[in-house]
């Protein structure tokens, strides 16, 4: 893939690849959802058009962000699986839950709460990781 960076930034340069709010919450969805195929994505609440996820779920897959593959029983279906790259980035969708639990919510009251606040954040993070990567391990075996 040949991407175009608007500059030598590091935040730029991230944002560009992966920056757009489609992708953070695909990758939210199946990261903390566990959302595996494209009906169980399209349905989340977002409403993310059909030719949009389509759109941003090649260029995850070209990113090395997530795989596109068919389930073991079931040959018609295609299901995604985030890999190693796109499962660490768990902290970076943490960080963002708790910074809008904390600074959003003055803004949009009706707002989904983050129920936990009081744990160790490494525990959260370490703990989605290891419920996706068991996930994966189950669905491909």
């Amino acid at each position: 893939m040949i991407k175009k960076f608007r500059s030598s930034c590091m935040i730029a340069s991230a944002l560009d690849l992966i920056g757009d709010k489609w992708s953070l919450l695909i990758i939210r969805d199946m990261l903390l959802h566990q959302k595996k195929t494209f009906k169980e994505i399209v349905a989340s609440d977002e409403g993310i058009a059909t030719n949009l996820l389509s759109t941003r779920l090649k260029l995850l897959e070209s990113l090395e962000v997530l795989t596109k593959r068919k389930l073991p029983e079931n040959k018609k279906e295609n299901i995604y699986l985030l890999t190693e790259k796109g499962i660490a980035m768990a902290p970076i969708i943490l960080e963002i839950v708790l910074w809008s639990d904390k600074y959003v919510r003055a803004y949009h009251a009706k707002m989904n709460s983050y129920k936990d606040h009081n744990l160790d954040k490494a525990q959260v993070i370490e703990n989605t990781q290891k419920e996706y990567r068991e996930l994966v391990r189950q669905t491909i075996g």
